[in-house]
């Protein structure tokens, strides 16, 4: 009887490890493996480090998916639009080449007021195709902006290569949702 007792024992316990142990497991399956995703999903852009940059200084990249990533990324390109026209803004009110400042500042309020919200909208109802298209035409405003300076000296180089960097980036995430 103690024996049986004690073999009640353990099946009980083992029962209780195995229980726990399956639980654990299973929602480790569930859970996307984000640190992998958005490594692998960073591997395969034109600019590795800086997309591990973008997506890791934001927190919802801890539980997003591919989509996901890419409405972080148009969030960091909105970002950086607003960075460039503040910086716009002072510089225009010191000076230098305004014409080249003004087609800039319309650029990238082009960007803010049409390329993101289509990339959004776009990334939000399932068309990749359409959110890669504004990403793109972002990019396109950025290098237009850089070449319209006619010194051929831009008060707006990093700015607008961070943005050049940033479109590819989210262009290259968008692409794998096509």
């Amino acid at each position: 009887m103690e024996n049986l007792k004690s073999l009640s024992l353990i099946c009980n316990i083992f029962i209780v490890v195995a229980t726990i142990s399956m639980s654990i497991g299973h929602c480790r399956v569930l859970q996307p493996s984000d640190a992998q995703l958005v490594a692998k999903t960073c591997k395969n852009t034109p600019y590795p480090s800086a997309c591990l940059q973008f997506l890791q200084a934001d927190p919802r990249s801890s539980s997003a998916d591919v989509t996901g990533l890419a409405l972080i990324m148009v969030d960091v390109i909105q970002a950086k639009t607003n960075g460039v026209l503040n910086k716009i803004s002072q510089l225009l009110k010191g000076g230098g080449d305004k014409p080249a400042l003004n087609s800039c500042q319309g650029r990238y309020n082009a960007i803010l007021k049409a390329d993101i919200p289509q990339a959004t909208q776009a990334l939000k109802t399932g068309n990749p195709k359409f959110a890669e298209d504004g990403v793109a035409d972002a990019g396109v405003e950025a290098n237009t902006c850089e070449s319209g300076f006619s010194s051929g000296k831009s008060p707006l180089t990093s700015e607008n290569n961070g943005m050049h960097i940033a479109t590819e980036v989210a262009r290259a995430i968008i692409r794998n949702l096509l």
